[in-house]
């Protein structure tokens, strides 16, 4: 349902935050103590302050972690522990809904900007042409640029990612040759510079979402492990949008103290 704002009609917005409690590398993280406060709260709290965003709630697949989200007065709903991925989490969740786009925030991105998710939203707020979007920043360590684990992201000139891969990417075949703006990055004997990292959240048209979900997983995506690329498999436009604002994940219990870290600072 779309709503009045500021006198004109604008897409209905609802972010979910997907929240598992079984982790192998960290069981029960969404409920991890930062600053006092469990992780899921701190990603809750800076979702509501998107501008652009109406509703906020948590698809968690555990009661605790449910319980834990309504004692901060947040909205959170049960789905199955079945889903195969969050991308099917937040489906589920919004399946009853009325929303034109929906947000797939991060559940273990504390730090997440609200200024990022806004930004991410506004390309499917003004270009109905797009489908889904997405966020990246500039890699700035050779580390980051190597590291498996680090997905990167190459788009065309209009911002449309063209792939996502755990590989370095782009790959400059001239050694010392850097075409295009900014720092360049030594890695693998070559030049390959700029470089983006994708941030993992998303915004979908409803329509879009249900049906990758209905999307058996393509080939790319199973031999990446990386479920966006069956939106591009699929033939959906997918806007990147770059920012600077980069969000600090935690993946394992030391992650904390980091994250503690850039929030004093």
């Amino acid at each position: 349902m779309r709503i009045e704002r500021e006198g004109s009609l604008v897409p209905s917005v609802v972010a979910v935050i997907p929240a598992r409690y079984h982790s192998e590398r960290f069981p029960g993280k969404p409920l991890a103590k930062i600053a006092g406060k469990p992780m899921i709260q701190h990603v809750f709290e800076r979702a509501k302050e998107a501008r652009h965003v109406e509703r906020v709630l948590v698809a968690t697949d555990d009661e605790r972690i449910q319980e834990a989200v309504q004692a901060f007065d947040g909205e959170a709903v049960l789905t199955s522990k079945d889903c195969a991925s969050g991308m099917d989490r937040v489906a589920e969740a919004v399946r009853d809904f009325s929303a034109d786009l929906v947000v797939n925030v991060q559940g273990d991105e504390p730090l997440i900007s609200p200024q990022s998710i806004d930004a991410a939203l506004l390309p499917l707020i003004e270009d109905s042409g797009l489908s889904l979007s997405t966020l990246a920043s500039r890699i700035q360590a050779e580390h980051e640029f190597l590291d498996p684990n680090v997905v990167k992201v190459v788009f065309d000139q209009n911002h449309i990612a063209l792939y996502f891969s755990r590989s370095p990417l782009p790959y400059h075949r001239k050694a010392g040759e850097s075409e295009g703006s900014g720092e360049t990055l030594r890695g693998g004997g070559h030049e390959a510079g700029p470089a983006f990292k994708h941030i993992g959240l998303y915004v979908y048209r409803k329509e879009v979402l249900m049906a990758l979900c209905r999307t058996p997983p393509t080939p790319l995506e199973k031999i990446e492990g990386l479920e966006q690329l069956r939106a591009l498999e699929s033939g959906y436009k997918m806007r990147v949008v770059e920012t600077d604002r980069e969000a600090v994940g935690v993946d394992v219990p030391g992650d904390i103290a980091r994250v503690e870290a850039a929030l004093r600072r």
